[in-house]
């Protein structure tokens, strides 16, 4: 998405007036069905949202989102991790690139996506609110003159996901340097090497969460060496415990969504 944490022009720009530019975008927004688009005020609160955003919190109509924060749109143990990334963005003036995050969606359907969030600001420096879009992972290109040698990479990684990996061996497997590989890793593949190392370990854990291992051997089997550091990693991009998905699961567990 195009870098909007930088001054626009006008000492007196409002949320307001920049607001009103994303409004002639969005036919286009809205057609964006695998795109959720969004713009927030200074505490968190929808201005503006895409049709996709909508009807992925239930709405029928986006016009439902406006004036609300995630919490309220959300279940709270996902909308409380969007909030807190907002507030992150509008508070220190950060940005979220290609945060890789596993989304759950109605009826329990789980599906991965890249999250990207910046502040806008006026001439002057005062931040207005934040703007993002949370895009679902695309398929490879495998029109690339590297796709032959990158699925190799990757059905390694896939292959041996539970094992101590680093780039310069896969880099070496497949004869290219390391910039080289994780610069086409992320024209075919839209993730870095490490993003589909992570993806793969979490995709394994999902599966396995839904069986009745522990969660110390689920780490253990997806490459991670001791509970706290899977417990961690699983909460960063899923925004629940490996314990609290768990939980969803299971039949008595109430149909979530997320974005």
């Amino acid at each position: 998405m195009p870098d909007l944490a930088l001054p626009i022009p006008g000492e007196h720009t409002t949320l307001s007036h920049l607001v009103a530019h994303f409004e002639i975008l969005e036919p286009i927004f809205d057609a964006m069905q695998d795109v959720v688009f969004f713009v927030k005020d200074t505490d968190a609160r929808y201005v503006l949202a895409n049709a996709t955003l909508a009807a992925r919190c239930g709405f029928k109509d986006k016009r439902a989102l406006l004036g609300k924060q995630a919490e309220q749109v959300f279940p709270p143990r996902f909308g409380h991790i969007y909030t807190e990334q907002d507030q992150a963005v509008l508070k220190l003036g950060g940005k979220l690139i290609d945060q890789l995050e596993l989304h759950l969606y109605p009826g329990r359907r789980s599906g991965w996506c890249l999250t990207s969030k910046l502040p806008m600001y006026d001439a002057t420096g005062r931040v207005l609110g934040v703007v993002g879009i949370s895009r679902d992972l695309q398929v490879a290109e495998d029109s690339h003159p590297a796709y032959t040698r990158l699925a190799i990479a990757a059905k390694y990684i896939q292959d041996n996901y539970a094992e101590p990996l680093r780039l310069p061996d896969i880099a070496k497997l497949i004869d290219l340097s390391v910039a080289q590989i994780e610069r086409y890793f992320h024209k075919i593949f839209h993730l870095t090497p490490r993003q589909m190392l992570l993806k793969t370990r979490l995709d394994a854990a999902s599966t396995l969460l839904a069986g009745d291992l522990s969660i110390t051997d689920i780490a253990a089997r997806c490459g991670y060496n001791d509970h706290s550091a899977f417990t961690r990693q699983f909460k960063a991009t899923v925004g629940l415990t490996p314990s609290q998905y768990r939980g969803l699961l299971h039949p008595k567990g109430t149909a979530d969504s997320a974005t």
